[in-house]
């Protein structure tokens, strides 16, 4: 059942995981609200868990204890099946990697989502040829990733993310591996679909120009929230 109110919710989550014997509480018993249209951060030293977080928001992890929501479905009481199509249908994930395939093109990396969701030939084209557009990158729609700049590879991760219309973008430190000049770029690109198109973001990041750029900065340590500049 969804629910309007949230995107994402965390109830008491924790995710603990063993080094040999000893315990690792990578999120310990926190509670989070992501709403739509958020263009948000999480921000913590490392080991403060975001990227758990944001693993377990695209169920790409299931948490210790506790409850992840997704537009109102209980993660947890997902079978395979059905959390891999969520994941494919309702969750982009942009990486620090890019994690772009190496034999595909630009082209068809982007159509990659759609192509998986047996999408129509002409429709994947027509929403594959407007999304690369709107990234700048429609004239490179035959370059393969190595034929790119970490910036122009980070760009076609973006439009990955977002041609299938996700109730979520989860990017996890995106700006990482390219350089200013590209980081910004990469942002003015991802607050333009957010503030044009409503697509809410989700950035785990140590990068100052990110904090910076979220309008809500959610600061983590071991695992538990420490600040969170939402407005009340």
């Amino acid at each position: 059942m969804m629910d309007a109110e949230y995107i994402a919710r965390l109830d008491r989550v924790s995710r603990v995981y063993y080094q040999g014997r000893v315990e690792v509480r990578a999120v310990d018993n926190l509670d989070l609200l992501i709403r739509p249209g958020e263009f948000s951060a999480l921000s913590g030293p490392s080991g403060s868990g975001k990227t758990t977080i944001l693993n377990m928001i695209g169920a790409l992890d299931m948490p210790t204890s506790g409850t992840v929501y997704l537009e109102g479905r209980d993660l947890t009481r997902l079978g395979r099946g059905e959390l891999s199509r969520l994941r494919r249908d309702r969750v982009g994930f942009v990486f620090q990697a890019y994690n772009l395939v190496p034999v595909l093109t630009a082209y068809e990396n982007a159509e990659f989502v759609l192509a998986l969701q047996n999408v129509p030939v002409q429709e994947r084209r027509d929403r594959v040829m407007a999304v690369l557009e709107e990234v700048g990158m429609a004239g490179y729609v035959n370059r393969r990733p190595d034929e790119l700049s970490g910036g122009q590879q980070q760009r076609i991760a973006i439009a990955r993310a977002v041609v299938s219309d996700p109730a979520i973008v989860l990017a996890d430190e995106p700006t990482a591996n390219v350089d200013l000049e590209a980081a910004n770029t990469i942002l003015d690109l991802m607050e333009d679909l957010n503030a044009r198109k409503g697509v809410t973001f989700l950035f785990s990041t140590h990068d100052r120009l990110v904090m910076d750029r979220a309008r809500r900065l959610v600061k983590l340590r071991d695992g538990r929230l420490e600040d969170d500049n939402q407005a009340a």
